[in-house]
């Protein structure tokens, strides 16, 4: 896969003054929107993001620039990046090589809450398969043969082109939330991550 990283990033307007030259900056992860991070910036650590297009804060503690994963390798790289309304708080979208935090977990807020709900669902959806396959249907389908989940993606997909032919928006939405998760099964069992089905997408949108 081609580097995601935006060459030309644009320098957003900061209010510098109105935050005493350091700005919190919040880091998401930009296929999944996962909340990796929060460091703080000031001009210098986001003129050094712009042009090197790795992130790198202000260390409060250390009195100095740093740039994520300068020791541990864990770096992360620029996507894109913009301010919020009030000019006093930065968005960054990076691209993590290896875990963000320095526990080794993927973010410094590792919980279920921190998770956008299909990444969540995709979670679960893991947990169940080394799970016997009488616990639950997700097992079942994820320790059955593999044309199985492929022909429930199937069908569900016959169902939702049925919904949205008919006009039935309820329908639409309810068989539209059953493709999804009967997809995360068949990917689950198949071992590909969401993750790089959306940098697939990415491709092809660039």
């Amino acid at each position: 896969m081609s580097n995601p990283t935006s060459p030309k990033a644009a320098m957003p307007v900061i209010d510098w003054e109105k935050m005493n030259n350091l700005v919190p900056a919040i880091v998401q992860h930009h296929l999944t929107g996962r909340v990796l991070m929060l460091g703080y910036m000031n001009a210098d650590a986001l003129a050094t993001t712009l042009e090197g297009g790795l992130v790198t804060f202000y260390s409060r503690s250390k009195q100095r620039l740093w740039t994520k994963g300068e020791s541990s390798g864990d770096r992360l790289k620029l996507v894109t990046l913009g301010s919020d309304c009030d000019q006093d708080a930065i968005l960054i979208q990076a691209r993590p090589l290896g875990p963000t935090c320095h526990k080794g977990s993927e973010s410094c807020f590792d919980d279920d809450a921190n998770q956008p709900f299909l990444n969540h669902l995709a979670s679960l959806v893991h947990q169940r398969r080394d799970a016997p396959k009488e616990s639950s249907y997700t097992a079942s389908l994820l320790t059955g043969p593999p044309r199985r989940a492929a022909q429930k993606v199937g069908e569900e997909g016959v169902e939702v082109a049925l919904a949205a032919a008919t006009g039935d928006r309820e329908n639409l939405i309810d068989e539209t939330a059953d493709l999804l998760y009967h997809l995360t099964v068949l990917l689950e069992q198949q071992q590909v991550p969401m993750s790089e089905v959306v940098a697939r997408l990415v491709e092809r949108h660039r």
